[in-house]
């Protein structure tokens, strides 16, 4: 028996995704906000990310995380997109840390599995998403990635080669990275208690002991985090348009 039978026997246990927007795109250009408003392929990136979480029948609400400045502008994507599943609109903090936070601290009371995803990884679809809850729903956590097909290599100083690691050992994560309700909780407000320095939600749940299965998800869930990202990704939607997914 896995948890998703403890909780709804034939059904889903609740679940909120939390879409993450808040981040300055400092790298992709000097216009903040731009990274997730850039149009791709006739949609904003942003839209793109809620429309796969949109679409995904394991997703109950979205919860979307985003600037200040662009708060307004999100509420109108229901009109604007068709999107049914946006529960709340809200500002985020001044580190991930703190979106992530404000962005639990909104969910449904009713939620039991939380799916957090940055808004910039746009090429995410529904298939992954509930690919990688029903993981979740097994084993109480689960986070999407693919095994290294690189070599890897350990440094100290970013310079010299110390040693070259065992790339059948290593995954590449990325998001959603998903969470029972209440293990969630427990971990970021550690963490924030702590002053832990994580680089990502599952650092969190890891610095209590908790478990997190690894989904592989393709190499195809890129974040848009360089303005040439938006090249590749455009490549993307293209194959998958030919290709009829």
């Amino acid at each position: 028996m896995g948890i998703l039978d403890v909780f709804r026997p034939g059904g889903h246990p609740y679940t909120s995704g939390v879409i993450l927007a808040a981040g300055s795109g400092s790298r992709f250009s000097d216009v903040a906000g731009q990274k997730q408003n850039t149009v791709l392929c006739g949609m904003p990136v942003v839209a793109r990310t809620i429309a796969a979480f949109e679409s995904c029948p394991l997703i109950d609400e979205i919860i979307i995380v985003c600037r200040e400045e662009d708060v307004a502008s999100y509420k109108s994507f229901p009109e604007e997109y068709g999107f049914g599943k946006i529960a709340k609109v809200i500002p985020g903090g001044k580190e991930r840390m703190d979106s992530a936070m404000a962005g639990v601290d909104s969910i449904n009371d009713k939620s039991k599995f939380i799916a957090v995803h940055d808004g910039a990884r746009c090429l995410i679809t529904s298939e992954m998403i509930e690919k990688t809850l029903r993981a979740a729903y097994k084993d109480g956590a689960a986070a999407a990635g693919h095994p290294s097909t690189d070599t890897v290599k350990y440094t100290e100083d970013g310079r010299t080669i110390l040693e070259t690691v065992d790339r059948t050992k290593v995954w590449l994560i990325g998001t959603p990275q998903v969470f029972m309700a209440n293990m969630y909780r427990a971990a970021i407000y550690m963490a924030k208690k702590d002053g832990a320095s994580v680089t990502d939600d599952c650092m969190m749940a890891e610095r209590l002991g908790f478990k997190v299965s690894l989904v592989d998800v393709g190499g195809e869930n890129i974040k848009i985090t360089n303005p040439e990202d938006i090249y590749i990704a455009e490549g993307i939607l293209r194959r998958r348009e030919d290709m009829g997914r």
